[in-house]
This record gives C-alpha cells, sequence and structure tokens, in this order.
C-alpha cells in the first residue's frame, strides 16, 4: 500500500511538473510582443500630452524606457548580455539579478518595467489622466497574464521588472539630462558672440536645451566618432557657397510642388501635436515588429537598439548645433534675399546646422535595415503610423529612402539648408552603425 502511494505521488508530481513546464517557458522568445507595443503607443500620448518634452527630451525617454525594457528581460534570454558593463557608467554591480531555480513570467516582467519607468520618467510633469492610463495598463495585462499561474509566480516577476526599472532609472539620473524637462530652455545662458548666430524665430525668445550636448551618450562613440565637417563659411555675397545654400530653399520653397508640401508637414513631427520624431520612429519600429509577427526579445532587441540611437544622436546633433549656433534660412533669407519670405512649416528655436530630423531618422534607418533586410538593404513598406494625425500613408522601397526623404523634407518645409540634412544624415548613419556593432547582442 505505501508503495502504490509513493508510486501515485511520483506519477502526480511527474504529471504536476509536465503542465507546469507547459505553461511557463524559460526563453522570451515564446512570448508575443504585443503587450509592449500597446506600452509604446502609450509613450506616444505621454510624450505628446507633458509639457517640456521636445525632441531631446523625449529621445531620452524612450532611449531609457527601451533600455528598462530589456534589461528585464535579458536574464532569460539564453547566452543574452546586460547592457551594463557596456553602456557608459551603467554598473553591473547596480541591477537586480533573478532568483536562481525560480520561474518568471517575462511578459509580467516586463510590464511591471515599463510601468514603472514611464512613471518615473514623467513624473514632474505627467497629467492624472495619463498616470491613470498607466496604471489601468498595468493592471489590465497582470490581470490577465497572472491569473492562471498564481500569485506567488506573478508577485515575483512583478516585483524583478520594478526594480529592474528603479535601477535604470537611478542609472538615467546620473546622466546629465534629469529632470530637464521642467527648465527645457535652461536659462540663463549666454550667446555666442558671432556672425551668422541664431536669432528667434518664433515666439520663444530663448533657444532650446543649448545645454544638452552635455548630457552623457549612452555609447561615447556616438559622440566622438560621429561629428560632421563644418559648414561652409557664413557670408552674405552672392557668389558665396552659403548664399547659394540659402537660395536653394528660397527656391524650393517659393515653388514647392503639392507633393513637397505634403512631405514637409508628413514629417514635420511637431512636439505636443505629434509625439516627436524620435515618436514617430519608434511607431515606425512598432509598425515594422507587428508586421514581422516579432516575438518579445526581438522587440525589445530593436526597442532597445533604437532608444540608444536616438538618444545619442540628439546628443550628438545638439552639439553640433551650439558649437555652430548657426542661423535658420529662414533669417538669412529675410535679411539678405527677400523680405516676405515664409516657410511651410514653423521653424523650431534652436540652432540651424546640423538637422536633428535628418540625424536621427538615419540612425533609425541604420537599425531597421540591419534588423528587416537580408543584406541588400530592398525592404518596401507603407509608413502608416501618421495616420492617426491625420496624414495619408508614405509609401518607400527601402529604410534609405524613408530616410533620405525626412531629411529632405526639412528642405522643403524650408526649416533647413542642405548641407544640414547632408551631414546630419552621415552622423545619423555612423550613430546607427556604432549601436549595431559596438554592442553585444543576441542573435535573433
Amino acid at each position: 500500500m505505501k508503495n502504490a502511494f509513493l508510486i501515485l505521488f511520483c506519477i502526480v508530481v511527474s504529471f504536476t511538473t509536465c503542465k507546469k513546464d507547459e505553461m511557463i517557458d524559460d526563453s522570451p522568445t515564446q512570448y508575443d510582443a504585443s503587450l509592449v507595443y500597446d506600452w509604446f503607443r502609450l509613450e506616444c500620448t505621454i510624450v505628446k500630452e507633458t509639457g517640456g518634452f521636445f525632441p531631446p527630451q523625449a529621445a531620452r525617454a524612450f532611449g531609457y524606457t527601451s533600455i528598462a525594457l530589456y534589461e528585464s528581460i535579458v536574464p532569460g534570454i539564453p547566452q543574452a548580455a546586460s547592457l551594463a558593463g557596456q553602456l557608459q557608467d551603467f554598473n553591473p554591480n547596480s541591477i537586480p539579478k533573478i532568483e536562481i531555480g525560480k520561474e518568471y513570467h517575462w511578459s509580467i516582467v516586463a510590464n511591471a518595467a515599463l510601468a514603472t519607468i514611464m512613471r518615473q520618467l514623467f513624473e514632474k510633469k505627467i497629467s492624472p489622466e495619463n498616470l491613470t492610463r498607466i496604471a489601468d495598463l498595468e493592471n489590465k495585462n497582470y490581470i490577465q497574464l497572472s491569473t492562471k499561474f498564481g500569485s506567488e509566480l506573478g508577485f515575483r516577476s512583478a516585483n524583478f521588472g520594478k526594480s529592474m526599472a528603479n535601477a535604470v532609472f537611478q542609472f538615467s539620473k546620473t546622466d546629465g539630462g534629469h529632470e530637464q524637462y521642467v527648465d527645457p530652455f535652461q536659462l540663463p545662458y549666454t550667446w555666442p558672440a558671432k556672425t551668422g548666430s541664431w536669432i528667434p524665430t518664433g515666439a520663444a525668445l530663448n533657444p532650446l536645451a543649448p545645454t544638452w550636448q552635455n548630457c552623457r551618450p549612452f555609447l561615447n562613440s556616438d559622440i566622438t566618432q560621429s561629428q560632421p565637417l563644418a559648414h561652409v563659411d557664413y557670408s552674405i555675397e552672392n557668389s558665396s557657397e552659403f548664399y547659394k545654400e540659402a537660395m536653394n530653399v528660397y527656391n524650393i520653397v517659393t515653388n514647392a510642388t503639392a507633393e513637397q508640401k505634403e512631405i514637409a508637414r508628413f514629417w514635420a513631427d511637431d512636439p505636443f501635436n505629434t509625439c516627436t520624431p524620435t515618436g514617430h520612429t519608434f511607431n515606425i519600429l512598432t509598425q515594422l515588429l507587428e508586421e514581422n509577427n516579432a516575438d518579445l526579445v526581438k522587440a525589445a532587441v530593436g526597442y532597445a537598439k533604437l532608444g540608444i540611437a536616438e538618444n545619442d544622436a540628439f546628443i550628438a546633433c545638439w552639439k553640433t548645433k551650439y558649437d555652430y549656433f548657426l542661423l535658420r534660412p529662414v533669417t538669412y533669407i529675410k535679411q539678405n534675399i527677400d523680405p516676405k519670405f515664409a516657410t511651410i512649416i514653423g521653424t523650431p528655436p534652436f540652432p540651424a546646422y546640423t538637422s536633428g530630423h535628418a540625424t536621427e531618422i538615419a540612425a533609425g534607418a541604420r537599425i531597421f535595415t540591419d534588423m528587416f533586410t537580408d543584406g541588400d538593404g530592398n525592404y518596401p513598406f507603407t509608413d502608416r503610423t501618421q495616420i492617426q494625425f491625420g496624414f495619408s500613408v508614405r509609401n518607400f522601397d527601402n529604410f534609405n529612402e524613408m530616410a533620405q526623404e525626412c531629411a529632405d523634407s526639412r528642405l522643403y518645409g524650408g526649416i533647413h539648408y542642405n548641407m544640414d540634412n547632408l551631414n546630419g544624415l552621415k552622423m545619423g548613419r555612423s550613430i546607427g552603425d556604432n549601436v549595431i556593432k559596438k554592442i553585444n547582442w543576441p542573435s535573433l
């Protein structure tokens, strides 16, 4: 009788273990990524609706959110390396560790990490409505994911996600950009006194984020290796290269086709009307991941690559902007060519050289090409992400074509000289390549 009981006990234990293994897979590659898409769409809304999140501040927020996601699930990815020890000043000793021999539900981990980091990154200005949206999404996901697995697994997974987000947030507080959204114009600021300097072009009387270039990039090489050559020498002589740059802007804008005007508006990505250029590029990544049925690992890797690239692209770009402090085309043209000149879209309140749009989209295009093509660079796709803002779709044969159109949109709109765009594209490509090559990413 005793032996029979032992046999029955072993059968029950074996069956229970088998069922548990079927329910919880050790690898995040078996998890659906749809949960994280909802979080990044929500972050787009929060960026759009939270004061102080201009393009640099938004890029930083998306960057740290992406790192929190990746770090939260990396312990479950076989042979994957943490970004701690690879990113500047991100100390491996600062991040929590999983309990050996314990199971984790990686979607619950990711859900908790994303909810926690978003509350922290926006906490000084986030609206009560958006705090409620975060809580509602977190709770809905937790209930759906944890019900059939029991409270112990759910609590352990959520607590690990929260602790990882807390570690990433502590890392973020040391980069020089912490809470700069509270005072995005960083006054007082002493302007450079030189010929051809930027002057206000709209309601903002001071240039945005003049010390942003001092923020710590995730990869030092993104700044030290990507800085472009100087722009052509400033001159008001009509035979000079600078005058020709300005005349090119003038001629294109005054003779812009309906298509060029549409392109200028499609890529404008104005803060507080949209979720900024970085938000647009993140929305493109979300669309691409969905179209490719990406698992949780591929999504987390993709967001982390893009988040690092976008953050560093804006730091690198802001360095060139404030190193050269160049006036915008609208200023030069009104002073030297046509005082009645008007741009097609609004000119942002910071210096011209180089283009932030060109820099960030070129970095993103490198990430997309690496993730979604087989080496030939071809990937026909339709950008549907701007439908939410009232625009039609745009079609492209590859990601380089997408990046070129985005850069050109700033010329069509009268916002940038072409040299701003060309050198911004070069800088962005370098940054994207660094992110791909200089970090030990898991194989996908």
